[in-house]
């Protein structure tokens, strides 16, 4: 099995910025590609930001020029560095793997909560 950790989150004012961890452990023989997703109240989850094994990165519009999603050296971890944060940033953010160990399966952190005050 993988496992997937978070950290970072936190209470902070608007116009803050945090910066979000991920660690992939367990069975990995390789991870194709990491993301960030976020779920506020009463909405559904959507995609953040996704980084490839090859370095590109995809991001959702409204986070296009605050966030930047980054791999770590060892490879299983990656980062979500969030600037000029707004209320509307508000949610649980959660990191999920794209990996190859028994089988190609995508894998879930448990959240880490981020709130934005005004």
């Amino acid at each position: 099995q993988v496992q997937l950790v978070e950290s970072g989150g936190d209470l902070v004012q608007a116009g803050g910025s945090l910066r979000l961890s991920c660690v992939a452990s367990g069975s990995i023989f390789s991870i194709f590609s990491m993301a960030w997703h976020r779920r506020a109240p009463g909405k559904e989850r959507e995609l953040v930001a996704r980084i490839t094994s090859g370095g590109s990165t995809n991001y959702e519009d409204s986070v296009k020029g605050r966030f930047t999603i980054s791999r770590g050296n060892a490879k299983n971890t990656v980062y979500l560095q969030m600037d000029s944060l707004k209320p509307e940033d508000t949610a649980v953010y959660y990191c999920n793997a794209d990996v190859l160990g028994t089988g190609r399966r995508n894998y879930w952190g448990q959240g880490t909560q981020v709130t934005v005050s005004s």
